[in-house]
């Protein structure tokens, strides 16, 4: 899988959520950017204002809005995760 695309994943603590994609993504080779956002108020308000959720992780290839943990689990599992990687 290529790795031409930034991943940018928004996590906080404690969460099983973010643990999980982290392993997801670490597994697959993938490189990413975490942004922890547990202390950061403003960057939660900017983080919803970017993707309109405001669950933890949030996950983006480059501007492309993901979603959290399940999603990312569904992207890779139906092969969205590898065409947006490729893209």
């Amino acid at each position: 899988m290529a790795d031409t695309t930034q991943i940018t994943m928004y996590t906080s603590e404690p969460c099983p959520y973010c643990r999980q994609a982290k392993a997801l993504l670490e597994a697959r080779g993938v490189a990413y950017e975490e942004v922890n956002l547990a202390m950061d108020e403003q960057g939660r308000t900017d983080l919803v204002a970017k993707t309109g959720r405001m669950t933890f992780p949030q996950i983006l290839v480059g501007e492309t809005s993901i979603g959290g943990f399940q999603e990312l689990l569904a992207a890779d599992r139906g092969g969205t995760l590898s065409e947006l990687l490729a893209a």
